[in-house]
């Protein structure tokens, strides 16, 4: 069978979409008990960048899950000496079962990494998407809402590669609304953004985005925000700082919606994209959104791995 691998949000079907997000939040609640089903394989874990929560869940749900690991950092794979990344995959698909990369860098690294077509990728970030963020994401929101339609989502700060995942993934499902705020210059990729537009056309949701913190919605269920420098990258712009300060979330912006949760994907760095009193406090879902790092991953390996 061909492998399902998971590069972009793209890459699952709205039915395949929703089905892991229900998974995870099983796993979450406990409502599924784990089972061996990967006992026998070995996934590799590959990453060229820092991680906590992403490396941390998908070796544990691997092990929970009865597969063995292999752990690569940055300077192990021959890749660093000029072995293409189709090489690389045609040999590691006769020697493990799946890959979990995370390079930080150019998505078409892992594209010819699962050319050969039996081996799964899984993204664990790269510069334009961050899938399995948006899929732990999405559980937080079933979770805590019961629902991932018909919600109301401000995303505030850097147009990054979570960001953009986010929106792919919230304009597959009717009625929500996402309505992004990025310092003008820092917004999301202008193929990613007209495509979660298209996909919220058809599914019947709304994906918009501005520059300015004085236009906001009247109502939002949601404020989510991430780190204003993403993991691997810099800004040219010695002076961006003073462009993001006024698209913190402190207490005077979550005041807007008293009943509105805030979301972040972690590491936060509190007095900048966000301060204390709101990641610390009573409306945070920032604690169990990391946490569904790990029951996400769970439900993304079985769909790549699991009877197949």
């Amino acid at each position: 069978m061909a492998a399902r691998s998971l590069i972009s949000v793209e890459d699952l079907a709205t039915d395949d979409l929703r089905s892991v997000v229900t998974r995870g939040r099983a796993y979450a609640e406990r409502t599924a008990a784990i089972e061996p089903v990967l006992r026998g394989r070995v996934v590799a874990i590959y990453f060229r960048q820092t991680s906590t929560r992403t490396r941390t869940a998908f070796s544990s749900a691997a092990l929970r899950l009865g597969a063995q690991i292999l752990t690569y950092g940055p300077n192990d794979l021959q890749t660093n000496t000029g072995e293409t990344w189709q090489d690389t995959g045609r040999v590691l698909a006769t020697m493990v079962d799946a890959v979990v990369a995370r390079t930080a860098g150019d998505p078409q690294e892992l594209r010819d990494l699962a050319e050969q077509a039996t081996m799964p990728v899984i993204n664990a970030m790269t510069s334009d998407e961050h899938p399995t963020q948006a899929i732990a994401d999405l559980v937080t929101l079933l979770q805590h809402f019961g629902r991932i339609d018909n919600l109301r989502v401000l995303y505030v700060g850097e147009g990054n590669n979570s960001a953009a995942s986010l929106a792919l993934a919230l304009a597959r499902f009717p009625g929500n609304e996402l309505h992004l705020r990025t310092p003008a210059g820092y917004g999301l990729a202008k193929d990613k953004l007209e495509l979660a537009v298209g996909r919220a056309a058809s599914s019947g949701s709304h994906v918009e985005e501005g520059h300015d913190m004085s236009t906001l919605p009247d109502e939002v269920d949601v404020v989510y925000t991430t780190r204003w420098q993403t993991t691997g990258t810099t800004k040219p712009d010695p002076h961006w700082h003073e462009l993001f300060e006024p698209f913190q979330v402190n207490g005077h912006l979550m005041a807007r919606w008293p009943g509105a949760r805030f979301m972040h994907d972690l590491p936060a760095h509190r007095g900048e994209e966000v301060t204390a009193e709101v990641l610390d406090g009573p409306a945070s879902l920032a604690l169990p959104q990391a946490a569904n790092k790990y029951h996400s991953a769970l439900a993304i390996l079985e769909w790549c791995l699991a009877d197949r």
